[in-house]
């Protein structure tokens, strides 16, 4: 085991709930209108202060995916997914992309978000916008 060296976000973020580390700045979210199978879930340009799970191919709602979890790299609790490749054109743009799952992180304005109830179906990534 080495020494632990996180990146800390200036501005307004979203951390892991668990251990407060920072994980990703308000101004890199790019849809708020995902849906994960615990409810609402955002994507992201660009996350800090993860690690990754192994690729793995996905049915999600918009069609197959390879994913790979996300993880924090302080406490190791999930926190979501990347976005490795889109098999459908039309979702190419949410390659190199992550996806934190909001009911895991502490909003910018300090919040948790809990989860009224919890979704049946599979991994979703429901996008309106």
């Amino acid at each position: 085991m080495g020494r632990l060296f996180l990146v800390n976000l200036e501005g307004k973020s979203y951390s892991c709930k668990h251990c407060k580390t920072n994980l990703g700045l308000c101004d890199d979210v790019v849809s708020k209108s995902f849906q994960s199978r615990h409810g609402k879930a955002y994507l992201f340009s660009k996350v800090v202060n993860v690690c990754a799970g192994k690729k793995e191919d996905r049915m999600m709602m918009t069609g197959m995916h390879t994913v790979v979890d996300i993880y924090c790299v302080k406490c190791g609790s999930y926190v979501g997914w990347k976005y490795e490749f889109a098999f459908e054109k039309n979702q190419k743009y949410k390659e190199g992309k992550s996806v934190l799952e909001r009911y895991k992180v502490w909003g910018p304005d300090g919040n948790n978000y809990w989860v009224a109830q919890e979704v049946e179906a599979g991994d979703s990534d429901t996008d309106d916008a």
